[in-house]
């Protein structure tokens, strides 16, 4: 029997997915942003904690992102994230980028 394969989140996208759920969502933890990519992909997509924990650290760093302490749904304290103004640019570079090299590899892939 085939082991069934889960797709891996494509290089360069994950800063774009997290700072587009926060975009959609607003403030929220690492673990609702891995559950909102994961649910609105509709399972196919996995951001896995060793992925999205640093690349949150990143984009506070890079001012992308602001985060606070807060009780959690279940009453667990838990870093929430926030999309700040420099963020909101950033998703919008992002998505540009991420759609011109979609264009670019439906070129190469369409067929002849």
């Amino acid at each position: 029997m085939e082991l069934k394969k889960r797709p891996e989140i494509p290089p360069g996208t994950l800063y774009m997915l997290i700072l587009k759920s926060l975009a959609r969502l607003g403030p929220m933890h690492g673990y609702g942003i891995a559950q909102h990519v994961h649910r609105l992909s509709n399972d196919v997509l996995q951001v896995e904690e060793g992925s999205l924990y640093p690349a949150l650290q990143r984009m506070l760093i890079k001012g992308w992102v602001v985060a606070e302490w807060k009780q959690s749904e279940n009453n667990r304290r838990a870093r929430y994230y926030r999309l700040t103004p420099e963020g909101r640019k950033r998703l919008a570079h992002e998505i540009r980028e991420f759609e011109n090299a979609m264009a670019a590899i439906m070129r190469v892939i369409e067929p002849a």
